[in-house]
């Protein structure tokens, strides 16, 4: 954990935070290909100029290098984003498994799997704790603090944007920040209350005398199933 920890401090520290250090690396990275670049493109701008062509061309060529490198700077910023999120998902989901393997049981009856209910609700003791890094990571999208979800970008739905998706805007109704915290928010609270209340009812199950809470688990469990199969479809 130490070492992830560092990992992603580093990932985040080492992040180019402007255009100009994002045009050092690249020259760096590429020995002298982005001088030699640079000094090629000025010689063609000032052979367009003895043409009278050079205003606008040597324009549209800087705009677009600022263009470019505003995109590798949004790219290399996202990266230490993009692994956390990855990283924390991944977690999530062995959590979520787990949990749904559990509610198959409860819901198959399964004569087997009772000696194993301890060590799975262990392993879901995790999910309220991944559910609170996925909340906070997606609101941080949200707020435009990373750029990991594309269709987020408010200048793909606007059709005075030269950047307008026609697609993504016809989407809109569903990928949308609102309603894509909303869902968010309810799958989480879904699968955290059925953890909870399946645990709980487990544990009266071993100090009962009757079947009263195994059934209420049986139900519960068929519930939550279809309830999971939905959201887990639609969630990513």
């Amino acid at each position: 954990m130490v070492v992830g920890a560092l990992g992603m401090l580093a990932g985040f520290l080492g992040a180019p935070s402007t255009t100009a250090e994002v045009k050092e690396m690249m020259a760096a990275h590429g020995d002298g290909h982005g001088t030699s670049h640079d000094t090629a493109a000025d010689t063609h701008n000032t052979a367009m100029g003895e043409h009278g062509v050079t205003e606008g061309h040597g324009e549209n060529a800087h705009d677009d290098e600022e263009a470019h490198l505003e995109h590798v700077l949004h790219q290399l910023q996202n990266r230490p984003w993009s692994a956390l999120y990855v990283a924390s998902f991944f977690f999530f989901m062995i959590a979520l498994g787990t949990l749904a393997f559990y509610a198959i049981q409860h819901a198959a009856q399964a004569g087997w799997s009772p000696v194993l209910f301890r060590v799975m609700e262990g392993i879901t003791a995790y999910l309220p704790w991944a559910s609170v890094i996925i909340i906070i990571l997606l609101l941080l999208s949200v707020f435009h603090v990373n750029h990991i979800f594309h269709w987020m970008d408010g200048d793909l739905i606007n059709p005075e944007s030269p950047k307008y998706d026609k697609l993504i805007a016809g989407k809109s109704g569903w990928l949308n920040p609102m309603w894509f915290i909303v869902r968010a928010v309810i799958y989480l609270l879904g699968f955290n209350l059925y953890r909870y209340f399946s645990r709980k009812w487990t544990l009266n199950q071993d100090n009962a005398e009757d079947n009263r809470w195994f059934k209420k688990n049986f139900k519960l469990a068929a519930g939550f199933l279809v309830f999971f199969i939905y959201t887990e479809s639609m969630m990513s």
